[in-house]
This record gives C-alpha cells, structure tokens and sequence, in this order.
C-alpha cells in the first residue's frame, strides 16, 4: 500500500504561491503534473495559472462586472469549480452566476460559455477519456454536455437540496454531494438511474471518488466517510475527523471543507479550518479509515488534489469558506500551497538470507 511508503511531509518543505486577493475556492492540477489551475472569490484575478516547478504565474485571466461576461474574457462572480480534462486540452469554470465556462487549458482563451442552470454551480468533472462534462448546481441538478462540441446533452433531477460537489472517472456516471438533504448519489447516465447513499449527519460539502468501485465524503458535522458503490452506507466512518473547536461554550466538530484521494490508492487528505490537512490510510478493503499525519496549514482549506504521480498534494487556502462569509480567519493567507510528499526507500527485504 502507497500510504505506508509515505513519509510525513517536512513543514519547511511547503512551497506557498501568493497572487490571489480573496480566498482560493477551487483548483485543479494538469495531467501531466506541470500546472496548477486556481480560482478564487477575487472579481478582478478570476482564474490563474502556475507552473509547478518554478511557482511562477504564466497567465491571468481577469474578470469584469456582472452581465458583462460576453464582453470580458472572464467571470463576474466568485468561481466555486473547476475541471480539466484528462487530455489536458479543456478547462471548465463554474460560478455562483450560473454559467459554465470552456476554456483552452493550453492558452486560457475561453472557449464557450454554457447556460442552463438555474443558480450557482458547485461542481465539474470531465469523464476521464472523454470531452464529455458533468455539473452539479445549487439548482438540485446535474447536467451533462460535451466540451469539445459546445453541446448541452442532458438534466439528470433527484436531489431535495443544493448540491455541494460532484466527481467522476472512466465509466458513464458521476457522484454527487447533496449538502443537507443528506445524501450521496450515483447517477448513471445511459440508464438515467441513480443510487442514493446516507451516512453523515449534516450537510455534506465535498465528494471524490477514490477508483471505480469506492468514493469518500465530508461533512460540516465533521465526518468522513468511506463508501463502496455497492453499499448503501458507508463502509467507515471517522467521526470528528479534525477534532473539535470551543464555540460559544460548544464544543463544535471543525467542518470537513475538502477532500482528496489519489487515485486508485489507499491514500486519503482531507481539510478543514483546523490548522492542518491530515493524511489518511484507507484499510482493509475500505473498511477503516486511519489517520496517518496532520501537515500544519493555516486557513479554510477550500480545495485538495493529489498530483498524478502522488509525489505532491496541492491546497487551496483562504481566510473564508468557498461558499460563504460566515466567519475569517485573519491570520490565514489566500493562497496555494504544494506540499511535497516523499516516498520512504523500499524496505529492506528480511527474508533474504542472512549474509554475515
């Protein structure tokens, strides 16, 4: 297991990339590991883009006044979601205005502007080897288009409340987090069927996928939980996954804000407003969730990706949550940090015969 082989990240290590004015709501890494794609609540950087190795910011896309989005090249509102697509070659964009835009990762020129939702997007994800798009809105929806020939497909409904989050991978479906009607879904979208999951309390904020068969969520009641597509309920469940904080005399669960898995592994990270991102091992076929190390970042941690390879986690930070203004953190800065994650050598084999 790739969690074992993982060493807990140096602090001094983490590299902090500063250029948004206003929390960092979403990001997403290339497929090749080379660039990082961030967006924040800031109406003037709207979206950025970095470069991995030297941290630099290669382009800016600014963003205009509302209703000016046909002029501008950019959004007039906060961005709360982003995908790429698994070639590389498109990058969507979804904003608390409604729309959807395509761009082209390569020279962040837009591309498209998808309308249709009713209220503000949450989520994105492109099915991996395909143009094909799905999004996820405040409006209790899920639609589907394709990105390459600026089509809308599809409206999937089932939802009783806003949709926080969505994630998909190789296989025609997607998953979704319904915030406080408290259900995970699976829809599958040649049947136009769902699966509905429930295991958390309150209102669940964020979903990944971890491979084809098992997804994880958070929650603002401070749990984590681990899901195969099977099972109705969750496989585990860590309660009070970041500990809890004094709240007028309550003792308050710190909200899960996001979360992340390397694909295909049994390595987790999940965010809060903590103090820190924690790294979780998930084990015995998904059926335990154990946490491993706590890497100290001050903030809401808005957004988790693992890059491809897993040798870096990328976060992105801000004195507030992605979609509200209930409360700052001041001493927070609104930012994207890289945290490095080394790989222990291999062990030594014991069973090799003793040489001496």
């Amino acid at each position: 297991p790739l969690s074992l082989q993982v060493q807990p990240p140096d602090p001094s290590s983490i590299r902090v990339l500063r250029g948004h004015q206003l929390p960092v709501t979403c990001l997403v890494i290339s497929p090749d590991d080379r660039f990082i794609f961030s967006a924040s609540k800031d109406g003037s950087l709207i979206k950025c883009k970095w470069e991995v190795e030297s941290g630099k910011r290669l382009c800016v896309v600014p963003g205009g006044k509302k209703g000016t989005e046909e002029r501008h090249m950019g959004h007039a509102s906060h961005v709360l979601c982003m995908a790429i697509s698994s070639d590389g070659k498109y990058l969507a964009t979804g904003d608390r205005n409604k729309l959807i835009m395509i761009w082209d990762a390569a020279t962040c020129k837009r591309l498209y502007i998808f309308t249709g939702h009713h209220d503000a997007v949450s989520g994105l994800s492109f099915r991996k080897g395909t143009h094909q798009l799905y999004s996820a809105s405040h409006d209790r929806c899920v639609k589907v288009w394709n990105a390459a020939e600026n089509a809308y497909v599809e409206t999937l409904f089932g939802h009783q409340d806003v949709i926080t989050g969505l994630d998909s991978l190789s296989r025609e479906c997607c998953v979704t987090a319904g915030g406080r009607d408290g259900t995970v879904r699976l829809w599958k979208i040649p049947e136009e069927s769902q699966l509905v999951f429930y295991g958390h309390q309150g209102s669940i904020d964020c979903i990944q996928l971890i491979n084809e068969e098992h997804m994880v969520s958070g929650a603002d009641d401070g749990s984590v939980a681990l899901w195969g597509l099977t099972k109705k309920k969750p496989l585990a469940l860590a309660r009070q996954a970041h500990s809890t904080q004094d709240a007028q005399g309550l003792q308050q669960p710190y909200w899960i804000s996001a979360v992340a898995a390397l694909r295909n592994s049994d390595l987790l990270a999940t965010g809060s407003h903590s103090g820190s991102v924690k790294l979780w091992k998930c084990d015995e076929g998904f059926r335990k969730l154990e946490p491993l190390w706590d890497i100290p970042l001050v903030g809401f941690v808005n957004s988790l990706k693992f890059s491809a390879t897993g040798d870096f986690l990328v976060a992105g930070l801000g004195q507030e949550h992605r979609l509200g203004r209930w409360w700052r953190l001041k001493e927070a800065k609104n930012s994207i940090c890289i945290i490095p994650l080394k790989r222990r050598a291999a062990a030594p084999n014991l069973d090799a015969p003793d040489s001496s």
